[in-house]
């Protein structure tokens, strides 16, 4: 993560909060290195946006940060998406058709 997008994320979000676990401590903004496994390998990000309690140190992870590590570490990003198929009429049905001279 640049310090640009990090200096964007501090202007749209609080620097700080009240902690809801110990309900007296205050969540900072902080820069983590992130564990989480992908099947069976250990997967670390470092410089990961987290709250965390300056008391009771729970820590909770920025939701957009997790969001974009999900679209990241998905087997199918980047791939174009399945084509759809389209359902052709059974042979006996009747089509309707619309001209452009029918629109109006």
């Amino acid at each position: 993560m640049t310090t640009k997008s990090k200096a964007n994320m501090a202007e749209e979000t609080p620097s700080s909060y009240p902690c809801r676990e110990c309900q007296a401590g205050v969540l900072h903004m902080r820069y983590l290195t992130y564990f989480t496994w992908l099947d069976e390998e250990l997967i670390s990000v470092p410089n990961f946006p987290a709250w965390v309690c300056d008391l009771c140190g729970r820590r909770e992870y920025d939701g957009r940060a997790i969001a974009w590590l999900t679209t990241m570490l998905n087997p199918d990003a980047g791939k174009p998406a399945p084509a759809s198929r389209r359902i052709r009429p059974l042979k006996d049905e009747p089509r309707e058709t619309i001209r452009p001279t029918q629109l109006k």
